[in-house]
């Protein structure tokens, strides 16, 4: 089970006067999207979803389950505020052909 553990926990807070959760890997990231309401599941949530029981079951990183869910939480206003974000992987430069 430690291959679904995020590397650093998500926190999220569903509301301001709520204390901020943890969410340290695919299940309890699973759980939490199991609770959140109909009517709010969108495009992102579906992602989310789909790339957390992707990696529940093999076929997506954890990695990838982990940024679907984050991107999620921050889009949907549940991240806490103190929650940093990734870091951006530097882009390859090409070699120049001169």
């Amino acid at each position: 089970m430690d291959n679904l553990q995020f590397e650093v926990p998500v926190r999220v807070t569903v509301t301001a006067d709520m204390p901020i959760d943890e969410i340290y890997g695919v299940e309890q990231a699973l759980d939490f999207l199991g609770d959140w309401p109909k009517g709010r599941q969108g495009k992102l949530y579906q992602t989310a979803f789909n790339a957390c029981f992707g990696a529940s079951v093999g076929v997506v990183s954890t990695e990838e389950a982990c940024r679907a869910f984050a991107a999620f939480c921050r889009a949907s206003g549940v991240m806490a505020r103190d929650m940093l974000r990734p870091k951006k992987r530097p882009v390859a430069k090409k070699p120049s052909l001169h």
